[in-house]
């Protein structure tokens, strides 16, 4: 297997909202559809490449530039928004390959520091972040009361 990575095109629209419900399941559809000709227009300042096997992509990470990332000490920063690697390509090292990817490019944009997040129970990415040489810096919990 030879891992590429590409940056994803309007004719990808269709593959890369698919993984994106792969990283977002419970995210609405109008939610992940609405902002994705604005991101793909924004080529300077978010990033959203595929890893492909052969042709076949099988992985994506988004990533932007951000004014701000919690317990960075500079601005901007790189911050990775979010990753998918198809089920049977896990476990192989493509979220490194693409977050290496991700780094370089906010790198090369002048930025020191790279942020991320993920969900409390997320413990697949938690293990990942900490494999790549991401701390974690705080913790946060949402309330909400109905009204």
């Amino acid at each position: 297997m030879e891992i590429t990575l590409r940056r994803v095109t309007q004719e990808d629209k269709a593959e890369w909202f698919r993984m994106r419900k792969g990283i977002w399941p419970e995210a609405p559809d109008e939610y992940l559809d609405f902002d994705m000709d604005e991101l793909l227009a924004a080529a300077d300042d978010y990033l959203i490449i595929f890893a492909c096997d052969g042709d076949k992509p099988i992985g994506l990470t988004e990533a932007r530039i951000r004014e701000y990332g919690e317990g960075c000490e500079t601005s901007p920063v790189g911050y990775l928004e979010g990753w998918f690697v198809q089920e049977e390509y896990r476990g192989k090292g493509i979220v490194g390959i693409m977050t290496r990817a991700a780094e370089d490019w906010v790198r090369a944009k002048g930025c020191t520091e790279m942020a991320s997040d993920t969900w409390l129970d997320n413990e697949p990415s938690i293990r990942a972040h900490v494999k790549m040489g991401y701390y974690e810096v705080e913790r946060l919990v949402h309330y909400v009361k109905q009204l």
